[in-house]
């Protein structure tokens, strides 16, 4: 969601950051250089050279700022620019200072110096680098050009002043360089000039082919005076042609170069030497380019463009000119991606010129050869084609007002493109004409424009909307699904038809009479046609000038016929019947009394039903309807004409007839449930309590009755039915989650979730994950066969354990699985011994003849296995027993003793000892062989020699010279145990090798060089000491000492879960892994507006009011990770952190891997890049580097990044081959010119990851050529940049600076952001993106570097059919919610979102086909998108919720949308409920929109029946069915004010229907069920169940319950029925930033009132009012328990309502808090408003901006939005009639009285207001005294009421209850009618009285939260269930702090 708001928000204000330095203070000179007024863009370059040479050369650093500030007054001498004349100022300041100190340093005159100074920098950088091969020196060596370029500028520019002449030797210098600064161009991935052809990635031979084959102009025909430039490829001779941009060309080259490599590479892959493209690699992406345009040419009937030549050599060369023409023109169309149709229409007619071009044709009209219409001048076609386009679209975004017009006044992105989907479109020629129709504005667009001179006007040309009209109106629900809400109603008919007639079983239907009723339901179905028949003239009706004759004439036909069934069905039907009832008679009286004849009917419903019969068996045939929809032949085109007009897309979307059976099998099992339930449980209980009803006649009403005579009481039938019939059209909803819960679960469980849930399950499952891993993230070699698929396979996944010899597989799964470990450390989700133990050894021992597990399985077995083996004591068999049954511990032991055979060997050297210790082992391994160790040796002495074993390895562990002696003593030691103790019989190598060995010979002392040393020849220290060596150690010592058994590694939750699903993952069904080289290659784009990029220190340590900073927060959160962040840095403490810099960064970077930042989401996406280098590595790797290990490779990548042929350039160039990723920073360009910490922060990760590009749309002010005028335009740049190589302060290594370098500027022709900002930007960056696949992502999202190895399995996907019909367009990708850890709301929220995006889209994906796109991470088939209008829509306000729209155009154009569970991305969500409010208010505008969108529509025509119900159900239907179930509650009460006011209830108190009613119960019940979130959370609990465990679903459950989730979701509902239903008939969508940040600050109650007090707040008062009433004057059936559970279900929802926002909101009830937000209130609610004044200031404003919908909402929502208010005044009819001293009567006159009243009231107001207004100055005391006499009189008329008619309390609550709706409706009809209030100069007494009531009603909320916050356990408590354990106790604890902190604050200033 980064920035859908591009265009609302004005960019702030730029802050120019101008420092003043000396000379020598280098301070901050990173940003120097960039902090440029735009309209000086081109001195920034002298800046940065100033800077570099600063260091060593301060003059001549002074001489590029002076020469700099003279070319800046030459580019703007005016100043006119913004902010031009202060950094002009700031930069001669600098100057002056400068001057005098470098003046006083130099040697020689400005010129000598320059000169020689550009001598010594051309000697050391240029000649030094000349022949640089690799990647690293090429930057150096463009960097060392573009610089010296800009010193002999300056150069020339000083010689000029002095007079001096250019040295030649300089010159010639320069010559060369300047030669070199054209070719050395800054480059993306394929630097594609002569000198760099030897850099890995240019040696691919796909890419040499690819660049050679592009490189062929043979018999190209260049325009005259055309220059020949090296290495000219078709792409220049286009750009020639037809005057393209020349970084257009450039970007578009790469582009091309890198798809046809790529797809060349993955289809064939034997890599052949000579370069030669294959004819397959080029037809194959031409296909998929010209799909969309091959099908708009046949739709058109228009012969393609696309001519292929008949000689063979040249079809390559004409295959790369369309397709390079085609990307061109993409490249440069800016907004007009958004329309594919449009590109078509432009490439049709460019493609033509092309080829009459190549074929030499002549020009009939000039008799020369063709030229393109345009020109090839510089940028012709963006002036010439794109610019009038582009206008055409700016304007009509204009005409949008921001989005506040009508959709039916201006023309959306939609529009423009279907005017292209008809014939008429060639009607705008080529060149197209300037008068065309698709270039005219309505007649009073042209009257405005000022500029024009006053033209004559023609009649309005404008061609209005295209195709549909989107108009504000519930109708759309109606006719976009037509088909379900008819099923709906005349099953409905029937069912009430079975109930009421007969016996009410459904057998009765077989009945004659009954039959005969039930089949008048056709007569319904034909009246409901013609409903249909007549929205859809009227909502078309503003579409009608661009619709085709064909497309009238089908509308007028089909409300025709319908009219004609109208009549024929009834007419027929009253003649079918014997003996005729009622209206039946009528009829026939008319038409004459023949006799009846029952065929009749039925014949005419055959006839009626035939064209029905023929789309059912369409229906059950698919592909018969696919080829018809698809077919262009005329007589099929006419019979699908009559059933759906033929568009340009939604043709041809059927699916398989195996999906098709799923899906409508799904369906049918749930329609019948619904069905049955329904009449069984609501509708046929209810039939006989009516009929009784009906029968009963009540003569005696409690108020004045107008219809006393009415027959059957019929009000308070429908007041019975209508909520039964609201639940019945609702219910569907509910049947889909619980079928949805059911069905999801099965799917779930075959696609084998939750086998792996917990430690243990990974345990046991261990041994085959190696196997799992080589089956699916290796690739098969050519001889290994693959796996199974089926049936059993999906039972069962064995992987084989893998054998000891397979080494290459072992060594290939330690390598990923330790790249994983390793990640895990570096997030801190681990600590250092955790890795060690969950590490297994990177480097493999090839001595070592076993598998080595990771030490956390064998841990703590060697100790364990030694108890055993002491006190075994000869029970040989038992102990092997014990031994076997646990297979780790066996593994434990036979590699402790294999690794310490090998290091004893290793340390030992002396002859002899080396004889006795292999007689030893040899021994052992003997007992071994024969399996009788055990009985031979003695095993009780085994813990002695495990000491010496220990003590051994800790000194090998230090490994110093010291320590030499000891180990010799422990060697001995350890000989004495084994030989004395454990072995019995001698070992006789022993014996003659003693210490001496020769005592007895020799009396005399032998010198102590002769002595013989036993164990005196050791090799320690061991060295060379390797890291393999190092790590067995390492690995020994934690096998021998690791006492606890580790079943607790990893602890942290989150690696727990995310290694439990990755290796669960594997035993999934995924496609196998291709090789690196022969994958899809893919892009990721991410796009940004302004949110955090990186925590700054201060913002992190920052205590909000409650004193709690962000730093504290997190570390109350993630105790354990932030311990693992210290252990990691090295700190003990928080500050240490803060002693030096680095480490500041570290913290810095900790938390906002933490938050929800750019950087994380980089972090995450670049894992792809880091899984790819592995996966590369394991790939190319020979044996020998393999068994060395990729983290060897890693080690030595800085001496191998040297040269091009090693493994690891090979692997960085496979990855830049196969991955890109960009960030689309819309406004770096401005945050970097003014100085931002943003930009900053963004070059930081341009630094840090190489590969990053960062897109942004640069906004240049350009001075005008004219000079005698002050103008400055405005012109729009699409950039790409990365981070240039750093620059070296000359003479010195250190680095200066890192800045970023720009690789593409791409001219715009004007503002990007036309329509919502996230798509626009997205749309704007797009071009930058390589590969073909793109994956969208979110600036909330993270990746994993476990799942990113995945990637390449999941690119697959792409390549296989997953239905049997068509292959994927998008891949869905499931989401972790990562944020569900913050407080209870967001824990609630990730719980519900992780049910949508895992058993939610599972379903809507396979078997319902209705999966969309919902936000990110899903895969788009990149060429099948680009060449369809993109990744998202992007019209304001309609396409508010951008994404979706992506999948409806994707399904619309016959592409198919998958999902998969193997994979997952994280996501964040909002945390807080303010922010999660917001976010469900966006969501539900979104959906408002979408109901109003054509997509929608076309969807719901063109799905077949049952796909059709799965797209409601699951879209629009979700919130129009949640706007139902308040509607239930709401005619559930209105119904029953009804009969109480009425006095019908009493009337009717003896019949069942009114007593005990069961049907209405059930209904009720089953809008609880939906209110309080039972719908979501059915679906949460399966699949917490599958992927947790039903424990702890169950536990899960109870949790949520006990801390309120109810009244979360209850509230929420509130939400999405107020914003959806507003949004339909008022419109006022619009995006709402929700800001990403924790929530753990307080909201003031204004604040809260400000949100809610529309959407929830009036809404609780009123259903309060309600119950009331309700309890005060009804008195049916109090006691009886079922209906208590109803009003308490309501008043829960009440209560919810009113309440909510306090109870989750932090500190809401405490007392200091209470005080502050009434006070601010106060302040609020009496602000007077005014311009300027912002609704967070004054009540005024937001009143007004609160209304400011009504305004725009057009004659028809104002009508509906008085008859809505209306409802207010039965309050006041009814209760004046039920006053202790009115019962008696019910004249019409109590009512007249009462309104008497209320003006009388009124008027007193409005004349106390104007008497303050005009006397209270000069009749100060008169007016005192009025007020006075009217509060007298007040109180007099209320002692009378009291006294005389007996007042009780009871009738004040009634008045009052009575008289506030009446006044809240006048104001609300006010409201409404503003302009008629202000003309009648009452709009002030309107505002008077509305604040009035807001007064009243901020009273009623804020009194029970005040007095609750008087006790302090309930913040105790409110606390505790906010948020969770250790954070709540950190809060209690720094409340403490605060209070003292404060304490001494006001002790302190006491004392002063």
């Amino acid at each position: 969601m980064s920035q859908r708001r591009g265009s609302d928000q004005q960019p702030q204000p730029q802050r120019r950051i101008l420092r003043t330095q000396t000379a020598g203070n280098l301070g901050e000179a990173m940003m120097d250089s960039e902090v440029v007024p735009s309209s000086l863009v081109e001195i920034a370059p002298i800046l940065r050279v100033a800077n570099e040479v600063e260091a060593s050369n301060p003059r001549v650093a002074y001489l590029c700022r002076f020469y700099a500030f003279e070319k800046a007054h030459r580019l703007d001498p005016t100043s006119s620019g913004r902010g031009v004349r202060q950094f002009k100022t700031a930069l001669l300041q600098r100057l002056e200072r400068e001057n005098e100190t470098t003046l006083a340093g130099r040697s020689k005159s400005d010129a000598r110096e320059i000169q020689n100074f550009y001598q010594h920098y051309y000697k050391k950088y240029i000649q030094a680098l000349q022949n640089a091969a690799d990647k690293a020196d090429r930057a150096q060596l463009t960097k060392a050009y573009q610089t010296a370029a800009v010193l002999f500028e300056v150069l020339k520019a000083v010689n000029q002043t002095e007079a001096v002449e250019v040295a030649d030797e300089i010159l010639e210098a320069h010559t060369k360089v300047a030669e070199k600064t054209q070719i050395y161009v800054p480059y993306n991935i394929l630097p594609l000039d002569p000198d760099s052809q030897n850099q890995a990635i240019m040696r691919y031979p796909e890419i040499q082919s690819t660049v050679s084959t592009l490189r062929n102009t043979r018999g190209l025909p260049w325009p005259k005076g055309h220059k020949k430039k090296i290495d000219e490829d078709i792409l220049d001779w286009l750009q020639a042609m037809f005057g393209f941009q020349k970084d257009n060309v450039a970007n578009q080259r790469e582009h091309l170069i890198l798809l046809l490599a790529n797809v060349h590479l993955r289809q064939f892959p034997k890599p052949d030497q000579q370069p030669k493209l294959d004819d397959r690699a080029l037809t194959e992406v031409m296909k998929k380019l010209f799909k969309n345009y091959k099908k708009w040419c046949k739709y058109l009937g228009r012969k393609s463009s696309l001519w292929l030549p008949t000689i063979q050599q040249e079809v390559q060369q004409r295959k790369l000119l369309y397709m390079g023409l085609y990307l061109l023109i993409w490249g440069e169309a800016a907004n007009l991606r958004f329309m594919p149709e449009c590109l078509c229409y432009i490439y049709h007619h460019m493609a033509f010129e092309l080829y009459g071009m190549l074929a030499g044709n002549v020009s009939p009209m000039t008799g020369e050869h063709i030229k393109p219409a345009y020109g090839g001048e510089e940028e012709a076609f963006l002036w010439k084609v794109v610019k009038p386009i582009y206008d055409t679209i700016a304007k009509e975004a204009r005409r949008s007002k921001d989005g506040k017009s009508k959709h039916s006044q201006w023309r959306n992105y939609d529009d423009l493109n279907e005017y292209f989907w008809s014939v008429d479109c060639f009607r705008l020629g080529w060149p197209m004409r300037a008068d065309a129709d698709f270039f005219c504005q309505p007649i009073e667009e042209i009257r405005v424009d000022k500029d024009d001179e006053k033209k004559p006007v023609t009649g309005d040309r404008w061609i209005g909307k295209i195709n549909f009209v989107e108009i504000r109106s519930f109708c759309h629900i109606f006719r976009s699904f037509d088909r379900m809400w008819s099923f709906y109603i005349l099953c409905l008919q029937a069912m009430i038809i079975i109930g009421w007639n007969g016996s009410g079983k459904l057998s009765s239907i077989f009945d004659g009479d009954v039959f005969m009723k039930v089949l008048s339901i056709f007569i319904t179905a034909a009246i409901l046609k013609l409903a249909q028949a007549v929205v859809d003239i009227v909502l078309s009706w503003k579409a009608r000038r661009s619709m085709s004759f064909y497309v009238k004439l089908r509308y007028i036909l089909k409300a025709v016929s319908a009219a004609g069934w109208v009549v024929i069905l009834p007419i027929t039907y009253a003649y079918s019947l014997k003996n005729p009832a009622g209206f039946a008679q009528t009829i026939k009286s008319w038409f004459g009394n023949s006799p009846s004849s029952p065929s009749l009917f039925v014949t005419a419903i055959l006839v009626y039903l035939a064209p029905n019969m023929l789309s059912v068996l369409l229906f059950l045939f698919p592909f018969i309807r696919r080829f018809l929809e698809r077919s262009n032949n005329k007589i099929l085109m006419l019979i699908m004409w009559w059933s759906q007009p033929r568009l340009y897309v939604g043709r041809g979307m059927h699916e398989s007839s195996i999906s098709l059976f799923k899906y409508t099998t799904f369906w049918i099992l749930l329609i019948a449930s619904k069905l049955a339930f329904s009449y069984f449980v609501e509708i046929k209980p209810l039939v006989g309590p009516t009929k009784a009803v009906m029968q009963v006649h009540v003569r005696t009403f409690q108020w004045h009755e107008f219809f006393p005579q009415a027959k059957n009481n019929i009000g308070v039938v429908i007041a019975l039915w209508a909520p039964i019939v609201l639940v019945y059209f609702m219910d569907t909803q509910i049947w889909y989650a619980i079928f949805s819960t059911i069905f999801g679960g099965i799917y779930g469980a075959f696609r084998r979730l939750g086998e792996i849930r917990t430690l243990g399950m990974l345990r046991s499952r261990f041994q085959s994950l190696p196997g799992a891993f080589n089956a699916c993230l290796i690739p098969v070699e050519k001889n290994e066969k693959t796996k199974k698929k089926g049936l059993k396979a999906t039972f069962s996944r064995k992987f084989d354990e893998v054998t000891t010899n397979k080494e290459k597989e072992e060594a290939k799964f330690a390598q990923m699985w330790n790249k994983i470990i390793s990640s895990f450390r570096e997030e801190d989700l681990i600590s250092n011994r955790e890795m060690d133990l969950l590490l297994v050894p990177y480097w493999a021992d090839r001595d070592l003849d076993l598998i080595q597990w990771p030490p956390f399985l064998l841990a703590s077995k060697i100790p364990i296995a030694l108890d055993m083996a002491k006190d075994s004591n000869g029970r040989d068999r038992e102990l092997k027993k014990r031994l076997n049954s646990d297979n780790y511990m066996h593994r434990a032991v036979q590699e402790c003793y294999a690794s310490f055979k090998i290091i004893i060997n290793v340390l030992v050297l002396g002859e002899r000892e080396k004889e006795v210790i292999n007689e030893i082992f040899s021994k052992v391994d003997e007992h071994i062989r024969e399996d009788n160790l055990l009985t031979e040796l003695n095993m009780s002495a085994l813990p002695s020699l495990y000491e010496q074993c220990v003590e051994l390895i800790e000194c090998l562990l230090v490994n110093k010279k010291e320590d030499k002696d000891r180990v010799v003593i422990v060697l001995l030691n350890m000989l004495e145990v084994v030989t004395r103790d454990i072995m019995e019989d001698d070992v006789p190598s022993l014996l003659d090798s003693s210490h001496g060995g020769s005592y007895g010979k020799n009396e005399g002392m032998t010198p102590l060089d002769q002595q013989f040393h036993f164990f005196g020849a050791l090799r320690f220290p061991v060295y060379p000491e390797t890291e393999a060596w190092k790590e067995k150690i390492r690995r020994l010592h934690l096998l021998l000492t690791v006492k606890e058994s580790a079943m607790d590694v990893p602890s942290n939750l989150e690696a727990i879960r995310r290694i439990s699903y990755f290796s669960n993952s594997l035993f999934m069904d995924m496609p196998s892994a291709p090789k690196v080289r022969n994958m899809l290659s893919f892009s990721v784009l991410t796009p940004y507006y302004s949110e955090d990029v990186l925590f700054s220190i201060n913002g992190l340590e920052k205590p909000n009011e409650d004193g709690v900073s962000i730093l504290f927060y997190l570390q109350k959160i993630f105790p354990d990770e932030w311990m693992n962040f210290l252990e990691r840095v090295n700190c003990s403490s928080e500050e240490e952190l803060r002693a030096s810099e680095e480490l500041e960064e570290e913290l810095r970077l900790w938390a906002s891997y933490r938050g929800q930042t750019l950087t994380k989401t980089v972090r995450g996406m670049m894992y792809y890049r880091k899984a790819l280098e592995l996966q590369a590595f394991l790939d190319m790797a020979k044996d020998e580097e393999l068994m060395k290990g990729y983290k060897a490779a890693e080690l030595n990548s800085e001496e191998q990044s040297k040269s091009e042929t090693s493994l690891w350039a090979q692997c960085q160039a496979v990855s830049d081959m196969k991955f890109t990723y960009v960030v689309s920073c819309q406004q770096y360009g401005t945050h970097k010119r003014s100085g931002d910490a943003r930009a900053k922060d963004i070059l930081r990760l341009m630094t840090t990851y190489p590969s990053l590009r960062v897109a942004y749309i640069d906004e240049v002010e350009e001075t005008s050529k004219d000079k005698t005028k002050k103008t400055v335009q405005k012109v729009y740049y699409s950039a790409l940049a990365k981070a240039a190589a750093p620059t070296k302060s000359i003479d010195s290594s250190e680095t200066v600076q890192t800045l970023d370098q720009v690789i593409y500027r791409i001219k715009l022709p004007g503002p990007a952001i036309l329509g919502g900002g996230k798509p626009e930007n997205q749309n704007h960056a797009i071009i930058f993106t390589r590969g073909e696949g793109l994956q969208t992502i979110d600036m909330n999202q993270d990746n994993y570097m476990e799942e990113s190895l995945k990637m390449r399995n999941l690119l697959q996907e792409f390549l296989k059919k997953h239905d049997g019909v068509r292959y994927p367009t998008i891949l869905g990708v499931r989401e972790h919610i990562f944020t569900g850890s913050v407080s209870s709301l967001a824990w609630f929220m990730s719980n519900q979102e992780t049910s949508f995006v895992t058993i939610g889209q599972r379903l809507l994906a396979h078997p319902l086909k209705v999966r969309f796109h919902y936000g990110h991470p899903d895969v788009f088939d990149r060429l099948f998108h680009l060449t369809r209008g993109g990744v998202s829509k992007a019209s304001k306000v309609i396409n508010l919720s951008e994404d979706i729209f992506a999948g409806f155009n994707s399904t619309l154009r016959e592409g198919n949308v998958t999902h998969h569970e193997y994979i997952q991305v994280g996501k964040g969500r909002d945390v807080g409920l303010n922010q999660i409010s917001l976010f469900e208010a966006k969501i539900a505008n979104g959906n408002g929109e979408q109901t109003l969108s054509r997509d929608i529509y076309r969807l719901g025509h063109r799905f077949d029946f049952f796909r059709m119900l799965s797209c409601y159900v699951t879209t629009i239907g979700f919130y129009f069915s949640t706007l139902l179930t308040v509607l239930t509650v709401y005619m559930f009460l209105y119904g029953r004010l009804y009969l109480i006011l009425s006095g019908l209830e009493k009337g009717l108190s003896t019949q069942q229907a009114i007593r005990d009613n069961k049907p209405l119960q059930v209904a009720l019940a089953s809008q609880s069920f939906v209110q309080i979130g039972f719908l979501m959370a059915l679906p949460m609990m399966m699949e917490i169940g599958l992927e947790r465990g039903f424990r702890n679903a169950l536990s899960d459950f109870i949790l949520m319950q006990l801390q309120l989730a109810a009244v979360f979701f209850t509230f929420s509902l509130g939400t999405k029925t107020h914003y959806y239903g507003r949004t339909l008939l008022h419109g006022g969508a619009e995006y709402r930033g929700t800001g990403r940040g924790f929530v753990v600050f307080h909201a003031k109650f204004a604040e809260n009132y400000r949100l809610y007090s529309r959407s929830h707040f009036v809404k609780g008062i009123e259903l309060m009012i309600l119950l009331l009433v309700y309890h005060l004057l009804g008195n049916s059936y109090r006691g009886v328990v079922a209906f208590l559970l109803i009003t308490v279900s309501i008043w829960f929802m009440v209560g919810t309502w009113l309440f909510a926002p306090f109870l989750f909101n932090p500190s809401g009830f405490e007392w200091q808090k209470i005080i502050d937000d009434w006070t601010d209130w106060n302040k609020w609610i009496s602000n007077r408003g005014g311009i300027g004044v912002p609704p967070e200031k004054s009540w005024e404003s937001w009143w007004e901006k609160e209304q400011r919908h009504l305004l725009y909402s057009g004659k028809r929502g104002i009508i509906v939005e008085i008859l809505l208010s209306l409802r207010f005044f039965i309050y006041q009819y009814g209760l004046v009639y039920h006053l202790s001293f009115t019962k008696s009567t019910q004249n019409f006159l109590v009512y007249g009285a009462s309104w008497v009243v209320i003006i009388f009231v009124l008027l007193l107001v409005k004349g106390m207001s104007v008497g303050r207004r005009r006397f209270s100055a000069n009749f100060q005391l008169l007016f005192r005294m009025i007020k006075g006499l009217v509060f007298i009189s007040f109180i007099t008329i209320f002692i009378i009421l009291i006294a005389i008619p007996h007042m009780t309390f009871k009738d004040i609550l009634l008045c009052i209850l009575a008289f506030m709706p009446t006044g809240w409706g006048l104001l609300l009809i006010a409201q409404a009618c503003k302009p008629l209030m202000q003309r009648g100069g009452i709009w002030e007494s309107t505002k008077t009285l509305a604040r009035g009531y807001e007064i009243v009603m901020g009273l009623l909320l804020f009194t029970p939260v005040a007095f609750l916050a008087w006790f302090p356990f309930v913040s105790e408590f409110q606390t505790r269930m906010l948020f969770n354990q250790a954070f709540s106790r950190g809060l209690q604890i720094s409340r403490i702090l605060g209070g003292q902190r404060k304490e001494k604050d006001r002790s302190s200033k006491s004392k002063e």
